[in-house]
């Protein structure tokens, strides 16, 4: 059993998976990224997180459907919604379904981060 905090990274576009996991991974966390929400609900269903990295706008189920799933699965994960769309309705809507954060794209690397390190003191209480 690791002592890693683990990071589950769901955008359908690759590029932010890319930018982010190595990032990551040398904070010290252990990083899986999927393009596909179905495919991220499948491994959700299987394992809980410590941290999920979500998208907003997405084919298929969306960030704000991911978000319900999680928080059915994993109650105790905290969920950092990320958008290009990014309206006070929707970051309002994030936070009442229960997201722990909401983060605007383009997004600086020193954002993820902070808001990484800010979730895994809350999950790991």
């Amino acid at each position: 059993m690791t002592n890693k905090s683990t990071i589950c990274i769901l955008d359908d576009e690759p590029i932010v998976g890319d930018r982010l996991k190595p990032e990551l991974e040398e904070d010290g966390y252990e990083v899986e990224i999927f393009t596909s929400s179905a495919a991220a609900i499948k491994r959700v269903e299987e394992q809980c997180f410590d941290i999920f990295i979500t998208d907003l706008m997405m084919e298929g189920v969306d960030g704000m459907g991911f978000l319900e799933k999680v928080k059915e699965c994993c109650p105790g994960s905290a969920v950092i919604m990320i958008t290009g769309y990014a309206t006070i309705e929707s970051a309002r809507e994030s936070f009442i379904r229960g997201a722990y954060d909401f983060i605007a794209k383009p997004f600086r690397l020193d954002e993820i981060r902070a808001a990484v390190k800010k979730a895994r003191k809350r999950v790991r209480r």
